[in-house]
Parts: C-alpha cells; structure tokens; sequence
C-alpha cells in the first residue's frame, strides 16, 4: 500500500480508521539510511501549532499601548529551552517561528510557532506535551497577551518491532551480503514514524536500507544526492525481495506465523493510536 507522509500527516493513520489494516497478519516497510539496520527505534511524536495574541501598536511612537506576541513567542521558546535540561534523555522538543510580525516599526499582535514534541512511549508523551504547553503559556503571559494550542489529529507512536518476524527479514537480508542485528544500535534513535501506530494494530518490522556511506545525514542535501545514485536503487531492490521472501516465510511456516502472534501478544491499542 502506498501510505505518503510518514512524518506529517499519519497517512496510515488515516487507513488505519479506515479499517485498510483489518484482517492483516503482518506489516512491512523500509526506510533509506547511511546504514543497513534492522531496527530503527522510532519514538512518539504530536505535531503542536501556536498562536500568540497580542495588541498592535506604532513601536516608535507609542508602544507601551501595544502587547507584543513576538515577545510572548519568544519567552515561551526560551522557557522549552529550559525544560530541556530536565526532560528524558530519550525526548525531544523542537520548534520554529513561523511568523514573527508584520514590519519592526508595528508592535507585533500576532506571532505562529510550529512545534515537534517527541518522547519514547506515546503513554509519556502526553504528560511532556503538558509541560511544553506550560512553557508557551507562560511566555503569554509575561507578555501580557494570550495563546492557543493546535494539536495535530494524529498522534504518531512508538515502534514496536515484532522480533520473530524481525529475525526472519535478517536471515532474508543475509541472502543479499546485508548483515544486520536485532539489537539496537547507538546513535540509531530519535526519529517517527506513522509506521509505529501500524505496530500496535498489526506485528510489524521498519528496516532501514543504506543508500548512503556512513556518517551522511538524513533529511540532508548530501543524502538527497545519494538516493539518486545506484546504491539507492540496489537498496530499493533488495528490500523488496526480502520483504517478499519475508512474505513468503510467513506464508510457508506455521511455526512462524505462531511465534509471530505469540510476540505480538493481545494487541492492547494505548489511548491515542487510533
């Protein structure tokens, strides 16, 4: 199935209410990477937009009657900034401004802010979500102006790797000179994807396939260069072929279908998945 915007607006997400992923034994994607892996530890992550309300008034001549919404913004960020130092090691919590005002000659009366709020379970994401809202309001109000929240409908969650199936893409991989390992590696973590609600809903695996040398960034100009290269393209190639081979292991091996249901356990969907 094709399932667009992973990181942005929870494609399958929206399959996933529409019932797209009933009656489904298993689910497999890959992801383009600087290495080959077997696992890419992707956390939790909502989406927050901000809007600071102020009063506009002539900065020149007569900005005490004005209530300045860049002010606000920029309290509110210096406040997350703070949080940070007291925040699981595992979470993450990024923004931009969007919009800071109309000229510097206007006292700003109404500022945007964009949010990334990230953390390993989507159960501990809601009580950091809080904090980071806390933060903003209390910019607003050293301001003196006011703020409103816009949680994006999809909430992305954790990804639960199914291990049987899991082993059965390695050995699939090994096939094709890839040599990969269950465990997680350092340094491999920290990104989302909508691929983890699938993984409360259905066992699923997200290998990464490495159509970059070592070191290159994802989401970089350098690595946008290499998925145009024939590494990328033998990338794309061999994991179709293991997830298909992957495929038919399922298909063929009972033992496998068992142990992957069994991993699986009673499929208990936390608040917030669908």
């Amino acid at each position: 199935m094709g399932t667009p915007a992973e990181e942005g607006g929870g494609g399958k997400i929206e399959m996933a209410r529409k019932g797209a992923f009933r009656n489904i034994d298993a689910a497999m994607m890959i992801h383009p990477a600087d290495a080959d892996l077997a696992r890419m530890n992707a956390i939790a992550i909502q989406n927050l937009f901000v809007k600071f309300h102020g009063l506009a008034a002539h900065a020149a001549v007569s900005p005490h009657k004005g209530k300045n919404a860049l002010d606000a913004a920029v309290l509110g960020y210096m406040n997350v900034a703070a949080l940070r130092q007291h925040i699981l090691p595992t979470e993450r919590i990024h923004g931009i401004f969007t919009n800071s005002g109309e000229k510097p000659n206007i006292v700003p009366r109404e500022t945007e802010m964009d949010w990334y709020v990230r953390s390993p379970t989507i159960e501990t994401l809601q009580p950091l979500k809080e904090r980071v809202a806390r933060c903003l309001e209390g910019g607003a109000m050293a301001a003196g102006c006011t703020v409103t929240f816009d949680w994006k409908k999809n909430t992305f969650a954790d990804l639960v790797d199914n291990l049987p199936l899991l082993e059965s893409y390695i050995r699939n991989a090994e096939q094709f000179g890839r040599q990969m390992t269950s465990e997680f590696l350092p340094g491999t973590g920290g990104g989302s994807t909508d691929m983890g609600n699938i993984s409360y809903l259905v066992p699923s695996i997200h290998p990464m396939m490495q159509v970059a040398p070592s070191g290159v960034s994802l989401h970089s100009a350098a690595f946008a260069d290499y998925t145009k290269g024939e590494e990328a393209t033998r990338a794309i190639v061999d994991g179709a072929k293991i997830m298909a081979m992957t495929a038919i292991d399922m298909w063929l091996s009972k033992a496998l279908q068992d142990e992957v249901k069994a991993a699986f356990g009673d499929g208990v969907v936390p608040e917030g998945v669908i």
